[in-house]
Formats: C-alpha cells, sequence, structure tokens
C-alpha cells in the first residue's frame, strides 16, 4: 500500500485532447478530480485543503470513483456518498454525470463524526474539497480582494494602498491574503504554526519571504510601507503568542484576521506545540488535544477583540473562531462582537447574485484562460469588479494545475459570459471544454447562522430551504455535478457544489442556459425575500448587471401582517 500511496501522491489533471473516458462531460470531471489532487496540501492522505476536507474516503474509493469516470456512458449517473461510489444508475444525457452529499448526518457533533469517520462511513467535505472543484489557493482570493476593498471604503477612504495586513494561517485556502492584500497595494503579515506550509506557499508565489521574528515581519513591513512596496511577510509561530506579542508590542496594523482552521479544533495547533507534538498528542490523547486547542483559540479571540477595541478593523473570515470559542465557555456576546465578513462586507455583492464564481480550462493551456480573460473584459469590462478584477489577476496570480480563474460575476452575466465560452469553443478559440464552479460560499447555495447567512433581515438564519432549493433547481438545470453537502464548524452549515461544463456542443448550450440562470438567481430570491432592497431590485429586472427579471409569486411580509386563520386573528 505504500507503494501505491506514493504513486498515487503524483497525481496530475490531464492537459490535451486525448480522452480516456466515453465522453468530454465524464473526462471533464476526471481532470476536475484530478486537479484536486494536484493542488492538494496532503495527497498521499487524500486532502485537499482545511485541515481535513478529503475528495474521496479511500484509495479504494478513489480507485472505483476514476474506474467508474472512464467507463460510465452518456445516459448514466455515477453517485457518491461521503467519498465513497456507491451506484450508477442509468438516467438520460441530460442528467447529472455525477451526484454526490457527503458529511450529512443527524444529530451532528465532532465526536459522532469522528467515530463516524474511524468507522470508515464519512469524510469532511470542506467547501470544494469533497465535489472536486477546488482550484488552489486562488479559490477565494477575489472574495478576500473584495473584503479588503470593503474595508477600505468602510474604515480608510477606499484606498488600501500602503496598509499593513496582519493575519495568521498560510493554508490551502490562508494562503490567498497575501496576493489579495498585495494586489490592493499593500503589506501583509502572516503568522503559521508549520513552516512547511510557509514554504509551499514560498513555493507557489503566495508568498515573499519567511522571517525569523514578528518583530522581523513588522520592521519590513513598516519599511514596504516607507517605499510603497507591496510585499508579504511570513512568521513561524502560534497564532495566539504571536497576535498577543505584537498587541503588547503596541504594533497596530490596519487590519487584522485570520484564516486558522478553528472549524475543525483536531486541526488546530495548540501553543507551545510544534507541528509534530501536536500529532503525537492528537494520537495519543484527542481530549487533552483539544482542551488545549480550544484554549489556545480563545486567546487568540481575545486579543483579536482587543484590537477591535483599539480601533482597527478586525473580523472572522469564516473559520468559525466565534462559535468555537462560545461553545468552548467563552461568553457568546462577546464572542459575537467580532463582526464576520459576509454581514458587515460582502453581504451587497451576494444581493446582485455576485459571488465566488468560477471556470477551470480543462485543456491545461495558459492560452484558454487567456481567452476566457479576453472574454471577460470583452463583455463586462465596463463592470466595476470585473473591469478591475480581470487584469490584476491575469497579471499577478500564478497558475495552479490546470489554468483557472475566479471572479465575482453576478446574475445574468455568468449566463452571458459562459454561453459565450460555449460559442468559442465551438470556433476554436478556445481548445478544451472549460468547467464552470463556484465555491459552495455563494450568493444562495449555503446557510451558516454564524457566517454566511448571520443577521439576515428576516430573522431566517437558521432556514436550510435555500441551499436545498438551489440543489434542486441545478439539477433542473441538467449540471454536470451536484453536491449537498454539510460541514464548516460540525452542525453549523449546509451548503451545495456545482459543476456545469461548455464543450462546444448544442447541449451544452441548453444546460448553461438554465443553469447559470437558476444558480445564482436562487440567490437573489433568497436575498430579496430576506428584506434587501437591492436584491429586490435585481428580481424585478432592475439591476445594474442585467435587466432580466425572476418571477416572484409573493414577497415574505413579517408575521403580524399576515393571516393565519379565518378572522385574521389566529396567529398559530
Amino acid at each position: 500500500m505504500a507503494g501505491k500511496a506514493q504513486i498515487l501522491y503524483e497525481v496530475k489533471a490531464q492537459r490535451g485532447n486525448t480522452l480516456r473516458c466515453k465522453g468530454w462531460r465524464q473526462e471533464t470531471i476526471l481532470r476536475m478530480l484530478e486537479n484536486n489532487m494536484e493542488n492538494a496540501e496532503h495527497p498521499e492522505k487524500l486532502i485537499i485543503y482545511g485541515g481535513n476536507g478529503k475528495c474521496a474516503r479511500n484509495w479504494e474509493s478513489y480507485h472505483a470513483i476514476v474506474k467508474s469516470l472512464k467507463e460510465l456512458e452518456d445516459d448514466e449517473t455515477l453517485v457518491v456518498q461521503s467519498g465513497m461510489p456507491v451506484a450508477v444508475f442509468k438516467t438520460h444525457k441530460y442528467a447529472p454525470v455525477v451526484v454526490m452529499a457527503t458529511t450529512n448526518f443527524m444529530r451532528p457533533s465532532w465526536e459522532t463524526f469522528y467515530d463516524l469517520e474511524a468507522k470508515n462511513l464519512t469524510i469532511f467535505a470542506q467547501y470544494t474539497a469533497a465535489p472536486w472543484e477546488y482550484i488552489g489557493t486562488q479559490g477565494v482570493i477575489e472574495g478576500t480582494f473584495e473584503t479588503l476593498a470593503a474595508v477600505g471604503i468602510k474604515h480608510y477612504g477606499g484606498n488600501m494602498e500602503n496598509r499593513i495586513l496582519l493575519t495568521a494561517g498560510a493554508g490551502g485556502m490562508g494562503g490567498n491574503q497575501t496576493w489579495a492584500m498585495k494586489m490592493h497595494g499593500g503589506v501583509a503579515i502572516v503568522v503559521d504554526a508549520d513552516i512547511e506550509t510557509l514554504e509551499r506557499r514560498v513555493a507557489k508565489n503566495y508568498l515573499d519571504e519567511i522571517v525569523g521574528s514578528l518583530d522581523e515581519a513588522i520592521a519590513g513591513a513598516r519599511k514596504c510601507v516607507a517605499g510603497k512596496t507591496p510585499h508579504s511577510f511570513g512568521v513561524v509561530g502560534n497564532a495566539a503568542d504571536l497576535f498577543e506579542e505584537a498587541f503588547e508590542k503596541g504594533f497596530m496594523p490596519d487590519v487584522v484576521t485570520e484564516m486558522c482552521p478553528c472549524h475543525d479544533p483536531v486541526s488546530y495547533i495548540p501553543s507551545g506545540y510544534t507541528p509534530a507534538q501536536a500529532r503525537e498528542l492528537r494520537n495519543a490523547d484527542v481530549d487533552k488535544y483539544l482542551e488545549l486547542a480550544r484554549a489556545t483559540m480563545k486567546r487568540q479571540l481575545a486579543v483579536m477583540l482587543k484590537y477591535l477595541d483599539k480601533g482597527v478593523p478586525v473580523f472572522e473570515y469564516g473559520t468559525s473562531i466565534r462559535k468555537e470559542c462560545r461553545d468552548a465557555g467563552f461568553p457568546e456576546k462577546e464572542a459575537m462582537r467580532l463582526p464576520a465578513f459576509v454581514a458587515d462586507y460582502i453581504r451587497p455583492l451576494f444581493c446582485e447574485g455576485r459571488g465566488p464564481f468560477r471556470w477551470t480550462c480543462i485543456s491545461g493551456d495558459p492560452a484558454d484562460l487567456k481567452r476566457t480573460d479576453e472574454l471577460a473584459m470583452e463583455l463586462f469590462g465596463n463592470d466595476p469588479i470585473v473591469g478591475r478584477w480581470i487584469p490584476l489577476a491575469s497579471k499577478h496570480l500564478p497558475i495552479e494545475a490546470l489554468p483557472a480563474r475566479i471572479c465575482y460575476m453576478g446574475f445574468g452575466q455568468r449566463k452571458k459570459f459562459a454561453l459565450a465560452v460555449n460559442e468559442l469553443i465551438k470556433k476554436g478559440e478556445i481548445k478544451g471544454p472549460v468547467a464552470f464552479s463556484r465555491d459552495n460560499l455563494d450568493s444562495g447555495s449555503i446557510v451558516n447562522p454564524t457566517f454566511e447567512s448571520e443577521r439576515m433581515p428576516d430573522g431566517g438564519d437558521l432556514i436550510s430551504d435555500w441551499p436545498m432549493l438551489n440543489g434542486l433547481l441545478n439539477a433542473c438545470g441538467m449540471c454536470d455535478l451536484i453536491a449537498i453537502q454539510a460541514n464548516y464548524s460540525m452542525g453549523e452549515a449546509v451548503h451545495t457544489g456545482v459543476t456545469q461544463i461548455a464543450d462546444g456542443t448544442a447541449d451544452a448550450d441548453v444546460r448553461l442556459e438554465v443553469a447559470m440562470t437558476v444558480d445564482s438567481g436562487i440567490g437573489v430570491v433568497r436575498h430579496a425575500q430576506a428584506g434587501y432592497e437591492s436584491a429586490k431590485e435585481v428580481a424585478n429586472g432592475n439591476g445594474k448587471l442585467t435587466k432580466e427579471s425572476i418571477k416572484v409569486p409573493l414577497w415574505w411580509q413579517p408575521a403580524d401582517k399576515v393571516t393565519f386563520g379565518p378572522d385574521g386573528s389566529d396567529k398559530l
């Protein structure tokens, strides 16, 4: 088995026009799985990112998935249950290639999850690991960029140039923060407990240098600010320890956040432990490990709140540190004082159906990515978000595995772009298929009351109907892969993943026309029904991005405005 694992460690996504499957839809999904592995943090363990997010349950499952995709007919659908292929059904040529459900179980808790995982019954999905949509560190970089842009608008007159970001966590997701800050003309200091993680970021051109101490990082950052030189510094250390040190020394950065794996305390390294020592403790006494990890996490949150009280913009960036600390005894009211990036900065974009839309060029040819970037500018160069982002991304972001791009296109834009890409494939201007996907943290695909759906105006933070409706609509849209997942901080989120393929065929036009409308459209409806007037304007056909409207039979009203009984007074 060791030899097999070593071979699989070297998985690379196939490039070129050679088919191993019975059609390009199946081949595209297979290459997306391989692309996950090529970008993986720990491919030998099938762990893609996020501490424990896997693309398959075990190596036997991985091999069986690959074999199934190679043998899958155009009118068959592969069914995957928490990383294990469990069935192939004869469906029809417009049915999905793959449907999957991952990390969904009753009475969710970490203890239950670890027990089920140990019995080989489930895996942790993360967002894009299980549905084979991870595109490397770039995957969330525009979300960070747009969040920092919103911070700049709110606190710094719209300009983040020459500002300093202090953050922590440089893993597969957290590593994006350095480029996002540099693209604003700023400087980033990122703390991580694992030197190997920082070294991977340097090797992938997501970190400029690793320095020997926090003092050296602070001095270097100040020098770069004085010289107006965007730069990123990595420092080895525990986030709680170095955040406390920075605060005690009076260092006041312009922004503070973190992307440590707080959602999974078993992946969070406690203070005083090296990664190797942490692994030993985790294996020897997981209860003790969790106790120490949560104690460290609470210290980290406490010092972030101290920075907040000093007037520094501080926010949770989707790591669940507030919820995990609350569950570990940190006063809830105090924990929730820390702002979260969706509710405080990004939600206006969600109201337009915008979110982390992305595409992957299956040919592997960088020229295909270049042509899609050009197309985005041809179609939406006047859009303030697309028009700013695409030139920056094209210039600065390295290609990781298959060429890919993320771009916050919104309702109407996604359909127009996808259909135009399909047309360029027909004409031969793009060589191979293009797989469209998005982060599960999108406009209408997730519920998470301590993150994405926090503080909804209608009080519907807990309502999980919306991602379920998203998945059902994507099935109606004939998407090529549909995933329904539950993860994040255990028991706190339900979300859907989706992949839709442009392969230059007329059938793809039919699929894209529907799928690109419903996937972001239900996000517009969700926010409009919650009470956001900007989303209602989009639904009514008065949006800034498109004049396409959505039929809405009834608008939500508070309970005191509707009738529950014959006389209008019987409310329940």
